[in-house]
C-alpha cells in the first residue's frame, strides 16, 4: 500500500465570503483535523482577488494550537512580497512549527482578477514567473548563510543576515504549483514538491513522470483536490456549484475544466482519489466544498480516509 499523506485546506476564503471574520474558528478546525488523523493543514493566499485571512499569520497560530500537523500554504504568491521580508516570515514560522512547514507557491493564475491584484500592489504582472524563480533563489541564499549578497533582474541587496534561521539548513520545503512545459520544468529545477490540480488523472500521471524525469533529486508529488461529499448525485452537484461559484465568482463549468473536483458519495470519492494515488500522488490536500466543515471533516475521516491507500 502506498504511503499517502492527507491534508486539509482551511476554509479561509469560504469564511470570508460568508462574512465570518472569527479566526478562532479556523484554528479550531485545524485542531479538529489533527484529532481526526489528518497529516497536514494548509491555507491559501490571495489578499485582493479572493480576500481571506493572511495565511502565514493564521498558520503561526495553528503551529502552536496543533503541534502534530504539518503546515502548508496552498498556494502562496511570493511575487507579491519582497524576498527578504518573506524569507524572514517563513523562517520565523518554520521555527514556531519546529520544521513542520511546507511552502506551496505559485506565480498566480493568468486571469483579469490576478492582474488587477498585481497592479494594485505595484508588481508587474508579466514578470511574475521570473520574479518567482528569483525569489526562490534569494530566499534559499538567505536561509543558508549570513552576510548574503544577491544581484538579480528584480532584486538586489548586500550583506543581509536573517534571524532566526529556519529549522533545517536551506529552509523549509518549497512545493511549486503549475501545469504545462514551463511550469513543470520549474518544478523539476527548483521544487522539493509539486502541488497541481489536473482534472484528468491521465494528465497527472504524464506530468508527474515528466517532472521526475527532469528532476535531479526526489520531488514529492502532491495533489490539490476539491471534494463535496453527498450521497445523492444531483444534490452533490448543487452543493459543489454553490461552493465553487461563491469562492471564485465564476461558473462551475469553467472552474472544473482546470481543477480536480469530485461531488458524490464517500466510496466514489475514495475511488477517485485512489486513482491519483495509483498515478503517483503522495500528499493530497483536500478542499471540502461544504458549509459545515466540522461535519464534513468527520465524514471524510470516517468514510473516506479508511478507504485510501495509506
Amino acid at each position: 500500500m502506498a504511503d499517502v499523506k492527507i491534508g486539509y485546506l482551511l476554509p479561509t476564503r469560504d469564511e470570508a465570503v460568508r462574512g465570518n471574520d472569527e479566526l478562532d474558528r479556523l484554528v479550531g478546525l485545524a485542531r479538529h483535523a489533527e484529532a481526526l488523523g489528518f497529516d497536514s493543514v494548509w491555507a491559501g493566499d490571495s489578499p485582493l482577488t479572493r480576500p481571506r485571512a493572511d495565511p502565514l499569520l493564521l498558520l503561526s497560530a495553528v503551529a502552536v494550537a496543533a503541534p502534530l500537523l504539518t503546515l502548508g500554504t496552498a498556494v502562496l504568491l511570493p511575487t507579491l512580497r519582497h524576498p527578504i521580508l518573506l524569507a524572514h516570515q517563513l523562517a520565523t514560522l518554520d521555527r514556531l512549527a519546529g520544521g513542520r512547514l511546507i511552502v506551496g507557491m505559485g506565480g498566480g493564475f493568468p486571469g483579469a482578477g490576478t492582474r488587477k491584484q498585481f497592479d494594485a500592489i505595484g508588481v508587474p504582472f508579466g514578470s511574475r514567473s521570473s520574479r518567482l524563480e528569483e525569489t526562490i533563489a534569494a530566499m534559499r541564499a538567505l536561509w543558508s548563510a549570513n552576510d548574503v549578497s544577491f544581484a538579480g533582474r528584480h532584486f538586489e541587496f548586500r550583506d543581509v543576515t536573517l534571524a532566526p534561521a529556519p529549522t533545517r539548513p536551506g529552509g523549509p520545503a518549497l512545493w511549486l504549483a503549475g501545469s504545462g512545459a514551463a511550469a513543470l520544468s520549474r518544478v523539476a529545477r527548483l521544487g522539493d514538491g509539486w502541488l497541481p490540480y489536473p482534472p484528468a488523472v491521465e494528465d497527472y500521471a504524464r506530468e508527474r513522470a515528466a517532472v521526475q524525469q527532469e528532476a535531479a533529486g526526489p520531488i514529492t508529488p502532491g495533489l490539490y483536490a476539491t471534494l463535496c461529499l453527498e450521497d445523492h448525485p444531483v444534490r452533490a452537484r448543487e452543493l459543489l456549484r454553490t461552493s465553487i461559484e461563491r469562492y471564485y465568482n465564476a461558473p462551475l463549468e469553467a472552474v472544473e475544466k482546470i481543477q480536480a473536483m469530485f461531488a458524490g458519495p464517500p466510496t466514489g470519492a475514495a475511488a477517485w482519489l485512489n486513482s491519483y494515488v495509483e498515478a503517483g500522488a503522495r500528499h493530497i490536500v483536500i478542499r471540502l466544498a461544504a458549509d459545515d466543515h466540522d461535519v464534513a471533516l468527520e465524514r471524510f475521516a470516517g468514510d473516506v480516509l479508511p478507504l485510501l491507500r495509506r
